[in-house]
């Protein structure tokens, strides 16, 4: 059982850096936290072909370890959540960080695969997962009253912003130094952005003598649960499956983590690699897509503030599929591959903040993060899925082109199945919240 009313937690004025402007100071710090995470579960594709080299191992071996890695990404995402909510955004996230550190720094001792999975695959997979989307989406709710769409699409893009800076970067290092110094820059990466997370983000706005972004001075923050947190995460899912939303929602996230971090983040270096492109150019195709899906997820957070969210999903996905079918046709010159990073980039992960609002208008602001949790954990699923299909059909097949194809055919479908979502609130009971 929980009190009926909160009583936020309070400090002197003195306290409050920056003042209001303090909550501006959490988004940036959160930013970093997420943008680490991402250029770590962006890694696996920078080293699938030095450790095909140093090892002799296969690309289905090594999209495996990257497929656990990314399932686990997701599947964490509700337990997450509950854990944020049950224990602090700060200790969870602080150790999520330094476990992230731990996981890639061991990696620089492996020789066989097992210990490939169990780095990039178990370890990596389950830290990454506590600094996530679910992390920006309870940062957004707890922070923020107004403007939510636009701060989610700025914290989303922190995945641009981590492919950007690390994959050209890590494929440099790579094809100078080896794999090694890759895994050991990541980890230190890292591990420097944990203390900064540790001292620098409060618990919640009232943590500090603040409210939300747009909320009345007399606002108070929902009471924290005070169930376990394992029975908060399925209790959400349970609440969740009764919602038609819900499975509209994951079918399509599913698709939309399928044709993402799933076969382009991880194989499309690979791909590259086969059409006689160095490493560190592909690298550099990926930072372009990082480049224009920066501007394509903030701009979706904008218009996700103004616009049916529904509609937005319908053209995202729909462009998503007609890129990634052109893909094979693109000659993979200068022209076409920049042609298909520019319009793959500018919706790479735009589907999230329209996803997020209608999560929230389904759900209410407090079961929202974490039934979005189990929703995201769909987006990994479906991406882990690509990740290991793309590697089988290239081990057995010889080419990526009919996992691409498949991929595009995808989220044409899911663009369909994106004007079926139900808009309207849900009456499910706020439980445990």
């Amino acid at each position: 059982m929980q009190s009926s009313s909160a009583v936020p937690l309070t400090v002197p004025p003195a306290r409050r850096p920056f003042g209001k402007r303090y909550i501006f100071v959490v988004v940036g710090v959160a930013f970093l936290a997420l943008l680490v995470s991402a250029g770590l579960r962006g890694t696996p594709g920078v080293l699938m072909v030095p450790l095909q080299h140093s090892f002799g191992w296969s690309r289905a071996i090594i999209a495996l370890a990257a497929a656990i890695g990314i399932f686990l990404y997701g599947l964490m995402g509700p337990f997450a959540g509950a854990l944020i909510q049950r224990f602090g955004v700060r200790r969870v996230v602080t150790i999520a960080l330094i476990g992230m550190s731990a996981a890639t720094g061991a990696s620089s001792f492996m020789t066989v695969p097992w210990q490939l999975v169990a780095t990039w695959g178990v370890l990596s997979g389950i830290a990454t997962g506590c600094v996530a989307n679910v992390l920006g989406a309870i940062i957004v709710n707890r922070w923020f009253t107004t403007n939510r769409g636009l701060a989610m699409g700025l914290l989303t893009a922190s995945t641009a912003t981590g492919t950007l800076i690390f994959t050209p970067a890590l494929s440099a290092i790579a094809t100078s130094a080896g794999w090694r110094p890759v895994v050991l820059t990541v980890a230190a990466a890292t591990l420097l952005v944990a203390p900064l997370f540790a001292l620098l983000v409060p618990e919640r706005p009232a943590s500090i003598g603040l409210v939300p972004w747009g909320a009345e001075p007399s606002y108070l923050p929902p009471p924290p649960p005070l169930v376990p947190p394992l029975r908060n995460a399925f209790g959400a899912l349970a609440e969740g499956v009764k919602s038609r939303t819900f499975w509209l929602l994951f079918a399509s996230f599913f698709v939309c983590g399928f044709t993402t971090n799933g076969i382009v983040g991880t194989h499309l270096i690979a791909l590259c690699s086969d059409h006689g492109i160095p490493e560190v150019r592909a690298a550099g195709l990926l930072a372009l897509m990082g480049i224009f899906d920066l501007i394509g997820t903030t701009g979706s957070g904008w218009l996700t503030d103004r616009f049916d969210s529904r509609k937005l999903l319908f053209m995202y996905y729909g462009l998503r599929g007609l890129a990634l079918i052109y893909l094979p046709f693109s000659g993979f010159d200068v022209i076409g591959l920049s042609t298909f990073a520019v319009f793959f980039g500018l919706d790479w992960i735009a589907t999230v903040p329209p996803t997020l609002r209608l999560a929230n208008d389904a759900f209410g602001e407090t079961r929202a993060p974490l039934i979005f949790g189990w929703v995201v954990a769909g987006h990994q699923l479906g991406a882990a899925s690509a990740a290991f299909f793309a590697g089988a059909v290239r081990t057995l097949d010889g080419s990526y082109m009919p996992a691409f194809i498949v991929a595009g055919l995808l989220a044409v479908g899911a663009a369909f199945l994106s004007v079926f979502i139900n808009k309207a609130s849900s009456q499910l009971s706020p439980s445990a919240a």
